[in-house]
């Protein structure tokens, strides 16, 4: 992920500082100069370093601080608070109102993902029961409308567009007339990328505001732009009024600063960062929760959220199993698959506390491809042992052998299968039982939250992920790291009829 780099010198300047045994103005200013040199390392502007630097060191006056004060505790305080401030101007974002039309324009530089996050928009905003649309105002670059044309029909959003019309603010006025005509409460209006030094299509898009009257723009920018990012955004600010900005491309690898640096050239608030291509990659944000997702905590908000979106919470007749302390490998099938429907598993990991960004490199490849091969172990089971704990497999062992010509897996990759639906049984147990973890979760509060995680012990053993099972309606990972290599062994080649 972007910035992932960052959090993880600054956690380690942290780190290195909680452990100092004496806490003097020496030590303070050896922090912040390693914290300073991360955020330029990383393309973030001069000017808003040098800030944050100057406002921590008023926030914490050592010598002003009471006897038994614990110094380190403040100082992380600081830090942490303004770091939550370069990402955050304090700006209360626009909230669509519901049962109006809502028109969002879309600007922002070539290439910057702007057509793909509309259709994020639209469909996150249909998934919260928006009635959404979209136009394509983008005659400039050539198969943009095919582009929108596709994701809308893929995601089931109406919109408009013209392949014979070339004016775009034609387009985009009879395409807001249209759907407001149609009592559509979200508009989105996609338009051409372009750069500052593009005249013509700087006056182009101030004329489509004036055609559509947006009740809020959007800056979409590149999460990788660097340090071009302030001058680009200044010129945009400059030219029409920027409500709010979404950052895409959130997971690749680039220093990421440049785009902190435009947000604070812009004093817009950064509504959602872009994390992927899926139309799912897409998560509201949260100053505290997206710095400490940075640092390696986590970020369980958006974890909630996700299980929620997904409708993950609302399976009752799982619900009603795990009071009764049952768990079948259907049951594990089906939260496999809940698991994979929230995204890349990096992502899903990411929003767990506890889990250093480091810790997570190579865990996409290998995971997903164990994942993958666990459902088609599944697929190859008969009802009948779908709906029992495993323990058929040990009293009729012919039946491993006919799963794994079944699945192409070898034997031994079917015992180790029923070996981690044991490991997700007693979790999701522990969920439905007495301590009534399902519900902690859902109820939201990080206090609750934080409870849930004590009570389950904590994440540990992150060689085989074993405590990472059982977050509310997700499921579990069960042991994904801690599995071996099963893919380099030959499957039995012979074929078996499937025992009912």
């Amino acid at each position: 992920m972007v910035l992932n780099e960052l959090g993880r010198k600054i956690n380690g300047a942290l780190q290195a500082f909680n452990s100092r045994p004496v806490i003097d103005e020496a030590v303070l200013d050896e922090l912040l100069r390693d914290i300073c040199g991360a955020l330029l390392e990383s393309d973030v502007n001069v000017q808003l370093v040098q800030n944050l630097r100057k406002n921590v060191k008023q926030a914490v006056n050592l010598q002003d601080l009471a006897s038994g004060v614990n110094k380190q505790r403040v100082i992380n305080k600081a830090v942490m608070d303004e770091l939550c401030r370069l990402v955050d101007p304090g700006v209360e974002p626009y909230r669509p109102k519901k049962g109006q039309t809502n028109v969002i324009m879309f600007v922002g530089l070539q290439g910057s993902g702007k057509t793909t996050t509309c259709t994020k928009i639209a469909s996150y905003y249909q998934r919260k029961g928006w009635k959404t649309c979209l136009v394509c105002a983008d005659t400039f670059r050539a198969g943009a409308f095919d582009q929108l044309k596709q994701n809308a029909t893929k995601a089931k959003i109406p919109y408009y567009g013209s392949y014979t019309e070339r004016d775009p603010v034609a387009i985009a006025t009879e395409g807001v007339k249209k759907f407001k005509q149609d009592r559509f409460e979200i508009i989105l209006v996609d338009t051409s990328g372009r750069h500052k030094q593009e005249v013509e299509l700087f006056a182009e898009m101030q004329e489509i505001a004036t055609g559509i009257k947006p009740n809020h723009v959007i800056f979409v920018m590149d999460g990788a732009i660097g340090q071009a990012a302030e001058a680009q955004a200044l010129a945009f600010q400059e030219s029409i009024n920027i409500g709010s900005v979404i950052i895409t491309k959130m997971d690749g690898h680039a220093k990421g600063g440049g785009a902190i640096s435009a947000v604070a050239a812009t004093k817009s608030p950064i509504i959602f960062i872009g994390t992927g291509e899926h139309i799912h990659d897409l998560e509201r944000f949260q100053a505290r929760p997206f710095i400490s997702k940075m640092l390696g905590m986590g970020d369980i908000s958006q974890l909630v959220e996700t299980v929620k979106d997904l409708k993950l919470d609302q399976n009752t007749d799982l619900i009603k199993k795990l009071g009764k302390g049952e768990f079948t490998l259907r049951d594990l099938r089906d939260q496999l698959q809940n698991i994979m429907k929230m995204g890349p598993l990096s992502k899903v990991l990411g929003m767990m506390p506890g889990i250093p960004p480091e810790l997570m490199q190579g865990t996409e490849e290998e995971g997903s491809k164990q994942l993958k091969r666990f459902m088609s172990i599944m697929d190859s089971m008969t009802d009948k042992e779908l709906d029992g704990d495993g323990k058929i497999f040990m009293d009729q062992p012919s039946r491993v052998l006919r799963v794994a010509r079944g699945s192409g897996s070898h034997p031994r990759a079917i015992m180790e299968l029923i070996a981690q639906a044991k490991t997700f049984s007693q979790v999701f147990k522990n969920i439905g039982g007495p301590k009534d973890m399902m519900k902690q979760f859902m109820g939201g509060g990080m206090g609750n939250i934080q409870e849930m995680m004590k009570n389950m012990g904590g994440l540990g053993g992150l060689g085989g992920m074993g405590g990472l099972g059982g977050l509310g309606g997700l499921g579990g990972l069960g042991g994904l790291g801690g599995m071996g290599d099963m893919g380099g062994m030959d499957p039995p080649k012979s074929k078996d009829k499937r025992r009912r």
